[in-house]
């Protein structure tokens, strides 16, 4: 099978944004590569490996691939891509200089060529993400993620899928029934079991993203524990008349917390029903957030009455760990 290939370059402030505009746009998998150099140093804070050459990307850009089914037209596609990322300024982001370029791929060119930089990775002191070709033998407690990323492309290896996991390990004690929203390849719901959490309903918009999840969940062995739902962010809960009380096969909130790794203009559309869903007391865990972003989801986290726990950062990106208060609702 042929798939259509759209190549884009433009700054790595602009990557959230980017990635989403090519994922809303039907993309299957979006790729990212970032800008490396000489005199760039290569964070290794949760113990990445780096496998990857030095390239050649300008300095504070990216590349990112996106791959469309060989039946789209890719024209118009290109044509609203490029208006929506001249449109990002209003939003506070900027792509720069970008570059939008169309070309085709056979599917056995990239389904498997990524795989060779995908190498374990100590992602915190006690979460380590394996992907499944991958020989490698745990020590001492260390927790292993198996992951297959398939065409979601979500190895749980960039910085705001880390301070999630990194918020996760803090904020479990065990036996916490969690909701994760944007659930990608089921990284933080396969992370939040091996902590100890009992339950975890996985939401995702995107239904490659629901099976690339389903069958992680299924290497991982908490296919009764977790449960995978195509939902619009909290929409499936709002199929019963109260979302405070709606029963899925998985959870029934009010749930002990929420975690969040998307976009920070579709956390501020969402923070109220957080809210709702959370018991007292319950913790709210986002990230996706880059930095330009932080001052206004930190307001909207506080106009909707959470309590900032802590803000983690790692590079350019930040997650906000939020309470909600134990007296709501006593």
């Amino acid at each position: 099978m042929r798939w259509h290939e759209i190549t884009v370059l433009a700054t790595e402030s602009s990557q959230e944004m980017v990635t989403h505009y090519l994922t809303e746009l039907g993309a299957g998998g979006v790729s990212v590569e970032e800008a490396w150099s000489e005199d760039k140093p290569r964070n290794t804070t949760y113990g990445e490996v780096y496998d990857t050459p030095l390239n050649d990307i300008r300095p504070g850009y990216a590349v990112f691939k996106a791959y469309f089914s060989e039946d789209i037209e890719m024209e118009p596609i290109a044509v609203q891509l490029k208006a929506l990322l001249e449109g990002l300024p209003e939003f506070g982001y900027d792509a720069g200089e970008f570059t939008i370029e169309l070309g085709d791929v056979h599917e056995d060119d990239w389904a498997d060529a990524w795989k060779q930089y995908f190498k374990p990775i100590a992602i915190t002191e006690r979460l380590t993400i394996k992907p499944t070709w991958e020989e490698y033998t745990p020590s001492g407690d260390e927790l292993i993620i198996e992951i297959d990323p398939g065409m979601a492309f979500g190895t749980g290896a960039h910085a705001t899928t880390a301070l999630c996991l990194k918020a996760l390990e803090h904020a479990i004690k065990g036996g916490e029934q969690i909701i994760d929203v944007g659930t990608g390849s089921g990284v933080l719901a396969i992370g939040a079991m091996k902590l100890g959490a009992s339950k975890v309903l996985a939401l995702d918009l995107d239904p490659v993203a629901v099976k690339c999840a389903q069958e992680n969940i299924e290497l991982n062995g908490y296919e009764k524990e977790v449960e995978v739902r195509l939902s619009d962010l909290l929409g499936v809960l709002h199929e019963s008349a109260d979302p405070a009380t709606a029963t899925v096969n998985s959870v029934t909130p009010p749930v002990d917390l929420v975690v969040a790794n998307i976009l920070a203009e579709i956390i501020l559309l969402f923070i109220a029903d957080v809210m709702e869903v959370l018991k007292p007391g319950g913790i709210y865990i986002t990230s996706g957030i880059y930095k330009n972003k932080e001052m206004i989801v930190e307001a909207g986290l506080l106009a909707s009455g959470f309590e900032i726990i802590d803000v983690l950062r790692q590079e350019e990106w930040v997650a906000f760990v939020a309470g909600k208060p134990k007296g709501d609702g006593q």
